[in-house]
């Protein structure tokens, strides 16, 4: 019997997956999707140029997860990924796919975690593996990991990799999979960089380039603002007063400025936060949380940090500092007018970033617009309605959102729109709560127990 169909828009998929992919919501496979798989699922090398938000994660996923063989618990599939942030993304992706079989693993190895469970979990066996170049390079030297039965490599956002000096540790990793498999290769770039990786590490590779079609693209107004860098600071301030945004990023160049900015926003009563490449990895993943469940209003980053952020309603981003790079700028701005909403990107101009300006009008095809801002008075404020509350415990300690919610509400009487975004990591768990309740919450948690146990729980801040 043959159990595919072509109904779902027209590619031949198992019709488990099929109707897991309509209770997922998607009705059609966007561009990206409807050109890659086809090819990816016959097995031929695939290079594709397509920007964040096309797909792509999704079409990769749908390839890798019907090429595997359920019973080899063997490394089949490798993706690797520029930043810890966006290969949790992308495991959250497969595994959604992968629930059309059974006893599928998928394994995350990044850096910035503990190394020994990462070990445990390679020694019971992992279908497809998902990690960032260092991590996995370290745990093929360990020889905990073993790729000799590898069918497909994905390189995801290697523009960024490249950027990122991940290279030297790409070509290591290669090294040791088989020459028959198949690379998948996707970039939201294509420039000679690319074009000498894709010659050295695929197999006559179909080019696939994903044009944004003008009526999908992003609804973002760029304003322009000068400001020598002794004037940036009052300058920030007065662009948040003008434009009274709810959930702003900021992009610094350097992090000893993310650092420096930040602190200049709580010291001026705004809701702010750092993030850049020398956090450790459990205090990166409660400033992403915190951002992303609105209990802080604005995050600064380097780009490097900012890859992987998955926050939607983002009013505006602020380019405190320009970038030389037109298309991290394009990346930038990108995180703002998303899912139909409109945006506003402002960038701060020093005398010396004049053909920085000249590269964006024309990127965009703009008129540059330097609009006029009173001084922000000294009464502004920008704090949010709700706190985080931080658990300490987690998935591992078999904990689900489903318990927390109803330790809040049947446990405690809260309504259920005084519970925000509920987050639940390895060994923690977070909670938005509105800020008029979160201090009686934390003492009634204290003398509370969660399917049967106490909890330490706090605010964090």
């Amino acid at each position: 019997m043959n159990n595919s169909i072509p109904a779902f828009d027209g590619i031949e998929l198992p019709e488990k997956l099929s109707s897991l992919l309509a209770d997922m919501g998607i009705k059609s496979f966007s561009p990206i999707q409807q050109q890659a798989l086809p090819v990816a699922l016959a097995g031929k090398d695939v290079t594709a140029q397509a920007q964040t938000g096309s797909g792509k994660t999704l079409a990769f996923a749908i390839s890798l997860v019907m090429q595997l063989n359920p019973r080899y618990f063997g490394c089949q599939s490798l993706v690797l990924c520029p930043t810890r942030e966006l290969a949790d993304q992308v495991a959250k992706e497969i595994r959604k796919v992968a629930r059309y079989l059974e006893n599928i693993k998928v394994l995350t190895l990044c850096g910035g975690m503990p190394f020994g469970p990462q070990i445990a979990s390679l020694e019971h066996g992992a279908h497809i593996v998902v990690g960032t170049p260092g991590r996995i390079m370290e745990h093929l030297r360990k020889g905990n990991l073993d790729l000799s039965g590898l069918n497909s490599l994905v390189l995801d956002e290697a523009d960024r990799m490249l950027d990122m000096g991940f290279i030297d540790a790409i070509r290591d990793i290669v090294a040791t999979t088989p020459a028959r498999r198949q690379t998948l290769l996707f970039s939201a770039t294509y420039s000679d960089n690319i074009a000498e990786i894709s010659q050295e590490f695929q197999r006559s590779p179909t080019f696939i380039e994903i044009e944004v079609e003008p009526d999908s693209r992003p609804n973002i107004d760029q304003y322009f603002v000068n400001a020598n860098n002794d004037e940036k600071p009052q300058a920030l301030l007065d662009t948040l007063g003008h434009f009274e945004p709810r959930q702003v990023i900021v992009f610094c160049n350097t992090k000893v400025e993310c650092d420096e900015v930040a602190q200049w926003l709580v010291d001026n009563r705004v809701s702010a936060l750092a993030i850049h490449g020398d956090f450790e990895q459990k205090q990166r993943d409660q400033v992403l949380v915190r951002f992303a469940n609105k209990s802080c209003c604005v995050l600064v980053a380097t780009d490097v940090a900012a890859r992987g952020i998955d926050v939607k309603e983002i009013d505006l981003v602020i380019n405190y500092d320009t970038t030389r790079d037109i298309d991290v700028h394009t990346h930038r701005i990108g995180r703002t007018g998303r899912a139909g909403a409109a945006g506003i990107a402002v960038s701060f101009l020093t005398k010396r970033d004049e053909y920085k300006l000249t590269e964006i009008v024309k990127r965009f095809d703009i008129t540059p617009e330097f609009p006029d801002m009173n001084h922000c008075p000294g009464s502004y404020e920008l704090q949010p309605d709700v706190v985080t509350i931080a658990f300490d415990a987690g998935k591992k300690n078999k904990l689900r959102a489903g318990d927390i919610l109803g330790a809040l509400t049947a446990g405690l009487g809260l309504e259920k729109s005084d519970v925000g975004k509920i987050d639940i990591f390895d060994f923690q768990a977070y909670v938005a709560i509105s800020t008029r309740l979160a201090r009686q919450v934390v003492k009634q948690l204290s003398s509370k127990k969660i399917k049967g146990r106490s909890i330490k729980t706090r605010i964090l801040k």
